[in-house]
């Protein structure tokens, strides 16, 4: 597979999309190297937000290359305006697009983080990898808990304040293993499915493999059959072994990483990234990006989803 760098200084300045909620003026700031990400900024804003939004045209083409290599895809072109969602300035304001393909899902906003750029990339990826879910999870609890894990991998684990599992424990710990829930607003189910992937993660399969086991067994598949797919093992064992392995943790769920696995995560996004801007073909072709349904909501903290509600 070949990644062509188009010449952008040739391009003239993109209109800006109309974006999900943003109204004001947009400012054109850069496209990415590759063409594929074009940024934009509220210009209200002033300096701060600007570099923002040049730090993500420098590494929006990081991001969209990680994105294809957890998926097996190859992502569309998207737009993205950096301004103050929610009225935040620290990225707490969260991300949001209108829908989950590379066509009504195109224009991605994310929230500034004044002098934090890993939360804007974080924000972004988070919006990026629904887009590639070949129109399956996306509005579901598992699909909000791996676009979650994607964003924090391949954004150097910068939203962790966004972090549910620890709500999930304290409630009880509910079985989302066993089923899914129709929504991406839940913290338990969403917080059940961060701590589930860690644990994954932690037994050695990547999010290389978690990702296109859990596209291809759709919105009503569970976390119990990604398990037997990836394991070969009954999918029934895997709520006691998981439950037993939560209850094993010396200091309990205090992050949605509770098995340790990010460094593993982001090492393995940063080698294919590495591999593909040297040259070296990446170990699967990435297929072309299917269209997924509508159905996701925006993407924040916890305390504030519970605020704002469903779109």
């Amino acid at each position: 597979m070949s990644y062509h760098i188009e010449d952008t200084a040739r391009r003239k300045h993109p209109a800006a999309p109309r974006w999900p909620s943003f109204r004001g003026a947009s400012q054109f700031v850069g496209t990415s190297p590759s063409g594929r990400v074009d940024v934009f900024v509220d210009p209200s804003l002033g300096s701060k937000a600007l570099k923002n939004a040049e730090d993500l045209v420098k590494d929006s083409d990081r991001v969209v290359l990680a994105n294809d290599s957890v998926f097996g895809t190859h992502g569309g072109h998207v737009s993205v305006i950096v301004f103050a969602l929610g009225g935040e300035t620290d990225g707490s304001g969260g991300a949001d697009h209108l829908g989950c393909d590379y066509t009504t899902g195109a224009a991605i906003e994310v929230c500034a983080a004044y002098g934090r750029p890993a939360r804007v990339s974080a924000l972004f990826e988070a919006e990026l990898s629904e887009c590639s879910m070949n129109g399956n999870l996306c509005g579901a609890s598992t699909g909000e808990a791996l676009s979650r894990w994607c964003a924090a991998a391949i954004g150097n684990n910068a939203l962790a304040d966004f972090a549910t599992a620890p709500e999930w424990e304290q409630d009880g710990a509910p079985d989302f293993v066993n089923r899914t829930d129709p929504t991406d607003q839940g913290a338990d189910s969403t917080g059940c499915g961060m701590a589930f992937i860690s644990w994954l993660i932690s037994q050695g399969f990547d999010l290389g493999r978690i990702a296109p086991a859990m596209v291809a067994l759709g919105d009503s598949g569970t976390l119990a059959q990604l398990y037997g797919v990836l394991t070969s093992e009954d999918p029934a064992t895997a709520w006691p072994k998981f439950r037993t392995a939560i209850l094993s943790l010396a200091n309990g769920v205090t992050s949605d990483d509770p098995f340790g696995a990010m460094a593993s995560a982001m090492q393995d996004t940063d080698q294919v990234v590495a591999r593909v801007r040297a040259g070296i073909p990446p170990l699967s072709d990435p297929m072309a990006a299917s269209a997924c349904q509508s159905g996701s909501r925006r993407l924040l903290p916890p305390g504030a989803a519970k605020r704002a509600g469903p779109r």
